[in-house]
């Protein structure tokens, strides 16, 4: 039974550290809802890792005000936005935020008029918005969320009932909106991630237990090996608080840790808790180490207690401040490219491309990722190739708040992408660039294979997990228990009497001399084509096979 009447600042923080910690323990059974069988499906991670960086904002400091909370979620959610789901995500929280501006606790009108503004805002974000996705999903939510305020006005208890009752039940209609997810027999997976944030705020007004999971990224490289070595992350908290609970009461059960849990994301972050109601050991990155420890005592008696000035230890011997560098003089263009492989970063570096961002099929890079390739490139217009569906979206809104002039060129993978940096010519303006960009990349149709992560029908398909799938031009045609075979049944989809150029690039799980028969064959098969081979180096994917 939900008794609250309004939300505060630190409620709000409670329901979106629950609805985050749902999403990420459903994680992998949100990725499967993959339309196509394809070990890539990202729509679950994507939106768990937008949220752990809106969850990272909201606890950089204690937000009282609801209205501010909401601001530093919107915030975070949009600096760390994934994808496509991703960066929907973010523009629900972006709307949201915005009708809360100067609210100080939210009352279910209020709410439901959030959710509202939410909706729209993602709408307007999108260009061409599809019925069937998590679109849908979020506005029908918000919609009957407004009616049911209207009727009830004072009851979270009637409107939460009400958003998780009609966005189960918009989300099982998704597939008869759209084709492909009934023929994959799946419902939208957006969709699905959005009822378990939303799963979770509930549980949170009722009091019920959902464990919250930490959400610090992973360092990379030296700073990934001194965090574990430490114990502690980087963080906006200055103190790390370390202990361990023993005698715990004998009354003391789960629940009891899962409010542990909950008390300490509220004042902190790096959560790391492990043990059971035997002995429990405790870490945790805060400001106010006095109320962490309180927290602790409510279960038992503190042992190995550690306070440590995070700050403070991290400060070195002051050198002298280099010499500042002279500001690099602009030049008129500058080229950002997206990639995923050694191979195909190697060939856009070749293409005089200013800067590369990791990731692609498997990882798509955040807006944050996006925005700081864009500003380190002097140059007065940028030019952005995403090389994937997905990450398009990302790109435009990085474009959207850069300062720079930034052109996206929607390449939808990175053989696009090399067509259009190939197509480049500095000595024409931005429009006549960006349309000639364009349309190389639009000229160029591609192959991909793989294999099957589980049993599907697709159309006349019958595919059985482990199969060997070719798609064309991004649609499921092809499917058979050999690459060679695949490669060369699908490529006589694409290939036409018009075209001159057949470029393999094969992937980091292809060998060169597998690689180079099968561009023999090719040749045989299509003299009239020139056939090249290309060390891609992309994982997961056999071949990428683009034809023009």
């Amino acid at each position: 039974m939900i008794e609250v009447s309004t939300i505060d600042g630190l409620m709000l923080r409670e329901m979106v550290l629950a609805g985050t910690a749902l999403l990420e323990k459903n994680r992998e059974k949100v990725d499967a809802l993959n339309v196509f069988p394809v070990p890539d499906g990202d729509t679950g991670t994507n939106m768990t890792l937008t949220m752990n960086s809106a969850v990272r904002e909201i606890n950089a400091k204690e937000y009282t005000s609801a209205g501010e909370a909401a601001a530093a979620l919107a915030k975070g959610a949009l600096r760390g936005a994934r994808g496509n789901s991703g960066v929907i995500t973010s523009q629900l929280y972006r709307g949201f935020a915005k009708a809360l501006d100067g609210v100080e606790a939210i009352t279910p009108t209020q709410f439901a008029d959030a959710l509202k503004r939410g909706a729209d805002t993602a709408y307007k974000a999108v260009m061409r918005p599809k019925e069937g996705t998590i679109l849908t999903v979020a506005r029908v939510i918000a919609e009957e969320a407004v009616k049911q305020a209207a009727q009830e006005p004072d009851s979270y208890e009637a409107l939460f009932n009400n958003i998780l009752s009609t966005g189960e039940a918009i989300l099982q209609r998704t597939p008869d909106m759209l084709p492909v997810l009934k023929q994959a027999g799946v419902v939208d997976a957006g969709g699905r991630g959005l009822m378990l944030i939303y799963t979770g705020y509930a549980s949170v007004l009722r009091g019920e237990s959902i464990d919250v999971v930490s959400t610090e990224e992973p360092a990379a490289g030296e700073e990934a090996q001194a965090a574990v070595e430490s114990g502690w992350a980087d963080s906006a908290y200055m103190y790390g608080v370390r202990y361990t609970i023993v005698n715990i009461g004998k009354k003391a059960v789960q629940s009891d840790i899962d409010l542990l849990k909950r008390q300490l994301n509220r004042i902190g972050d790096c959560l790391a808790i492990d043990g059971d109601l035997k002995r429990l050991s405790v870490r945790v990155q805060t400001n106010d180490p006095g109320k962490a420890l309180q927290y602790g005592q409510m279960l038992g008696d503190l042992i190995d207690l550690e306070l440590l000035n995070l700050k403070v230890a991290d400060q070195k011997e002051e050198e002298p401040a280099p010499a500042e560098e002279a500001p690099k003089e602009k030049k008129p263009y500058g080229m950002i490219a997206v990639s995923l492989g050694e191979g195909f970063s190697a060939i856009f570096k070749d293409l005089a491309i200013d800067a590369i961002v990791e990731g692609g099929q498997t990882m798509n890079p955040s807006i944050e990722d996006l925005s700081k390739a864009i500003d380190s490139v002097s140059a007065d217009t940028v030019f952005v190739f995403p090389n994937n569906g997905n990450v398009i979206l990302a790109a435009q809104q990085a474009a959207e708040i850069s300062d720079s002039n930034v052109i996206v060129i929607p390449t939808k993978n990175v053989a696009m992408g090399i067509a259009a940096a190939v197509a480049f010519q500095p000595d024409l303006t931005p429009e006549e660039n960006a349309e000639r960009m364009q349309e190389a990349s639009e000229n160029v149709r591609t192959a991909t294979i793989t294999y099957a992560v589980r049993d599907s029908e697709f159309e006349d398909l019958h595919i059985k997990q482990g199969d060997i799938i070719g798609l064309a031009n991004g649609k499921v045609a092809e499917k058979g228990s050999s690459v060679h075979d695949v490669a060369v049944s699908l490529t006589e989809h694409i290939v036409t009497e018009d075209d001159s150029l057949i470029t393999l690039y094969y992937g980091a799980d292809t060998s060169k001399e597998d690689a180079q028969a099968l561009a023999d064959e090719f040749a045989e098969l299509y003299p009239d084509c020139d056939v090249d081979i290309q060390n891609g180096g992309q994982p997961l994917y056999f071949y990428l096979i683009a034809v023009e």
